[in-house]
């Protein structure tokens, strides 16, 4: 469990400390995938490019007189067809790592929605009146606001 979360013994109940460490972990989840989603879009970005102008300057333009040629040629070789299959697989890749990070993204945020749906349940009596100091941790700590459920 986290430190911060641990030691707020007198604001929350334990059950309570665990849905909060289960909201931290899900947003570090979420940033994680987020990370490896942008670096790996990037990526082929990069990579498509690079393969379009390789292959602009070793088939398109030496051979641009004509279509017959410029097919045999790109058929011609393995590795023409490989940069292509390679920036696709890069692609469809991204594809998955954007599906992933939007699901670990709706997990969160419902899990964040719930706790503040739940607080009243989660903080009674004296309690109640320290939530604030509860928010402003995990707002401060780990970016994650809990006063309201707009993202």
């Amino acid at each position: 469990m986290e430190q911060n979360i641990a030691m707020l013994n007198q604001y929350t109940d334990q059950t309570t400390k665990q849905m909060l460490q289960n909201l931290v972990s899900r947003k570090k989840k979420f940033e994680r995938y987020k990370k490896r989603h942008l670096l790996l879009l990037w990526t082929s970005v990069f990579y498509s490019f690079a393969c379009l102008y390789l292959l602009y300057h070793t088939v398109l333009e030496p051979y641009s007189y004509s279509f017959g040629e410029i097919f045999m040629v790109f058929a011609g070789q393995f590795k023409h067809a490989l940069f292509l299959l390679s920036a696709a697989g890069l692609w469809g890749a991204t594809k998955i790592l954007y599906d992933k990070k939007q699901k670990t993204e709706s997990e969160y945020h419902a899990l964040r929605c719930e706790i503040i749906d739940k607080s009243k349940d989660l903080w009674k009596n004296e309690a109640w009146k320290e939530r604030h100091l509860v928010f402003e941790m995990m707002k401060k700590k780990y970016d994650i606001n809990l006063f309201h459920q707009s993202k």
